[in-house]
């Protein structure tokens, strides 16, 4: 079995492909890499076609992180992709919304999560966004990695006990 996993954020060039990227890493360390895919996508086209954002791949530098970055395009999630999803990470709650209305049936719209409802510090309400790192400097993405950081391990976790099901 193949679980996949989509990051949405608004652009697809911050927030969705860093945790693109830090999950994939997370999932391969896991010893899951050959039966997870993980891609990215925004809830805009204003992005569409860009690559990410060079403060994103910087934060990943700066963090250790030495992929090849170069290949991403941005794209907009399409609803048809969840047919074939099991789990869709919302970077926000304004992506929330978009995605569970997108989805339209009910089990569709349970595989919405929000990135951060994975933080094991259970964090509630505005508390669960990421917010977008564009209109900040360096610490911005540095703030947005950290909170990426600290649910991967949860999502891992929840994709794993999926997989032995």
């Amino acid at each position: 079995m193949t679980y996949r996993i989509t990051v949405v954020c608004t652009g697809n060039i911050c927030r969705s492909p860093m945790a693109e990227w830090v999950l994939r890493e997370r999932f391969d360390a896991a010893g899951l890499g050959d039966r997870v895919v993980i891609d990215s996508a925004g809830t805009t086209a204003w992005e569409e076609g860009n690559p990410a954002d060079d403060r994103t791949i910087a934060a990943m530098q700066r963090h250790g992180h030495i992929g090849d970055y170069s290949g991403h395009q941005a794209r907009v999630f399409d609803k048809r992709w969840f047919d074939d999803r099991d789990l869709v990470l919302a970077a926000d709650h304004g992506h929330h919304t978009v995605l569970r209305r997108l989805a339209g049936t009910d089990e569709a719209k349970d595989l919405v999560r929000m990135i951060r409802s994975f933080d094991p510090a259970g964090l509630k309400g505005d508390a669960l966004a990421i917010d977008d790192p564009w209109y900040g400097d360096d610490s911005s993405f540095d703030q947005t990695y950290a909170e990426i950081i600290a649910a991967a391990d949860g999502i891992v976790e929840h994709v794993r006990r999926h997989l032995v099901e």
